[in-house]
């Protein structure tokens, strides 16, 4: 008898001939989550509002061209570094790497080619009270610049509690940088004509990183208390987004890396989004130091190929779980360094309620 909390359908084809497919984990509740293994990418999350209604809480498109050609990395895996490297550069063992440019003269979210635009290997796991997609890559030796083959796995797990626990590894073969993220964008609502100003966001963080016009932190840790940038209780988004904030005026918006008061490590609470209206609660527990809040300030027409889909600015928001940007050029900053001999292994869960 077939499963029912698993699905597999091919989902389009790659030019050169590789075969994308879309993976629908289901639990008790009827939540559901379609990934696909291009990019790993997110393409639905439906979850109940207050009145028992299913919907989809992820910006997402309806074919893999939209996926392949679109802007925005929408719902996909981000690697072999999350956000940006100042001028797409790093040394590692007195060793300078050149990296591919793709923000002028940044490096961001991996490159041209990066972990969002591959085709990744998959496989399934049913368990008695959760669902697993592991997908697994190996990113060869100087890809986009970057040295070491690495072996990186990526396991998706849709659990009854209506958990979605995402878990990472990696080796390499020789010294390398890794920061690997989720770049979902999320809108409670489940209505995408509707902005993401009215949800309520909470930070578990006392600091955040300023950055610089090119979006590069300046090395800063710099207190939220009294700033645009307090999130310590609920508050909604658009409070303060308009204010004439410098920092805000640089990132149009909220496009920054908050510095999350938690032992290094510990898998604890990050981040909570709360939708009054659909009742819908989002509560975000990562191993991970930070997590970047970005507000979908350049969301502007990016719709599928059939034009069915428009999404404008701030209909989405991303809240990702990563070590700090430009890490490899900020020696305050924790190591991203991976030897060979060693394991990175990080974890996020997304845990979803009605309230």
């Amino acid at each position: 008898m077939k499963d029912t909390r698993l699905e597999k359908k091919q989902f389009g084809e790659t030019p050169e001939g590789e075969k994308v497919y879309k993976y629908t984990l289901r639990n008790v509740d009827g939540m559901e989550v379609d990934i696909i293994n291009y990019g790993g990418i997110i393409s639905r999350w439906t979850s109940k509002d207050k009145d028992g209604n299913q919907g989809n809480i992820v910006l997402n498109f309806n074919d893999l061209r939209s996926y392949m050609e679109g802007g925005a990395f929408l719902g996909a895996l981000i690697g072999r570094f999350a956000n940006r490297i100042s001028n797409s550069s790093f040394i590692l063992d007195k060793k300078k790497y050149e990296l591919n440019k793709n923000e002028n003269e940044n490096h961001l979210h991996g490159g041209e080619k990066g972990f969002d635009k591959v085709v990744w290997n998959a496989t399934t796991r049913i368990k008695m009270e959760s669902t697993s997609l592991i997908l697994t890559y190996t990113s060869h030796h100087m890809e986009e610049g970057y040295p070491g083959n690495l072996d990186v796995k990526v396991t998706y797990t849709l659990k009854d509690d209506n958990a979605l626990e995402v878990q990472y590894e990696a080796s390499t073969d020789r010294p390398t940088i890794i920061n690997l993220t989720q770049h979902s964008y999320f809108n409670l609502s489940a209505d995408f004509s509707r902005d993401i100003l009215d949800h309520e966001l909470l930070l578990n963080a006392e600091s955040y990183l300023p950055v610089d016009d090119k979006m590069i932190p300046i090395g800063e840790y710099r207190p939220v208390e009294g700033t645009p940038f307090e999130f310590g209780k609920y508050r909604t988004i658009g409070d303060s987004i308009f204010d004439n904030d410098e920092q805000l005026l640089i990132g149009k918006g909220y496009d920054h890396c908050w510095i999350l008061d938690k032992e290094n490590g510990n898998l604890e609470l990050a981040a909570s989004l709360y939708h009054w209206r659909s009742g819908r609660r989002l509560e975000v527990y990562t191993t991970e130091p930070s997590i970047q809040f970005y507000s979908g300030n350049l969301l502007s027409g990016y719709c599928t190929t059939d034009k069915k889909i428009i999404y404008g600015k701030r209909q989405g928001l991303c809240l990702e779980p990563q070590h700090y940007p430009d890490s490899p050029n900020q020696s305050r900053f924790p190591s991203v360094r991976l030897d060979p001999g060693t394991v990175y292994r990080t974890k996020t869960i997304y845990k979803l309620s009605v309230v």
